[in-house]
């Protein structure tokens, strides 16, 4: 038993090892957010589908244990992503220069510490929103959301935090295959254009929902 704590002590604290922890957490986290997509969808479909779904995952028994695993899997995604940041800074003391594109430089990876620190603030705020205000209406938790998107600046930011979840997948996707040894010359050209495309169409599908309820429910 000893020795098995000792292999996963000094996997979890190798580089390689961090690495593959925040891959794999990071898609455990998208595979979250496909799936809570699809629940938001039901948006769509008008307020009685849309509570009923709400109600469906408020009555399960299992739910505080999920949410719990999902709290440990995004802390363990941020605080692994932190450490190797922090490693990556403190072997660069010395800022570049001139930052070039090359190498595959591009936005998403330059940004994914602080596209990942916004998502974290967003994270709290939405969940302090539609997580903990009980709706009291007749129109449930669909009439939250759809009178919470009536304001502008709320929704701005929604957008704002979507944007930057795409650039975050942008990279972070494809990062992740390539950390668990996808990379081949015939993989990397279909794994980078994949990757992109899934980001954006995640960010889009999340970003028309305020767009929706704004424009159709105003007034």
């Amino acid at each position: 038993m000893n020795g098995l704590l000792v292999v996963i002590r000094r996997y979890g604290t190798s580089s390689i090892g961090r690495k593959q922890i925040a891959a794999l957490t990071g898609l455990m986290l998208v595979g979250f957010l496909c799936g809570h997509l699809a629940g938001n969808f039901l948006l769509y479909k008008g307020m009685e589908a849309f509570n009923h779904y709400s109600e469906f995952l408020q009555s399960q028994t299992l739910l505080p244990v999920i949410e719990l695993g999902l709290l440990a899997v995004f802390l363990t995604h941020i605080c692994m992503a932190l450490w190797l940041t922090w490693e990556n800074w403190r072997a660069r003391p010395e800022r570049y220069e001139v930052r070039e594109s090359a190498g595959g430089r591009t936005w998403g990876s330059a940004t994914m510490i602080w596209t990942g620190l916004f998502l974290l603030g967003f994270l709290l705020f939405h969940v302090s929103t539609f997580r903990l205000i009980e709706a009291e209406d007749e129109a449930g938790i669909f009439g939250v959301v759809v009178a919470w998107f009536q304001s502008v600046p709320v929704v701005v930011f929604y957008l704002c935090a979507l944007t930057a979840l795409g650039l975050h997948l942008s990279h972070g996707v494809q990062s992740a295959f390539q950390t668990f040894g996808a990379e081949h010359p015939n993989a990397t050209p279909v794994i980078k254009p994949a990757g992109l495309a899934f980001a954006v169409f995640l960010a889009a599908a999340f970003g028309l929902m305020p767009l929706w309820s704004h424009c159709i429910y105003r007034g």
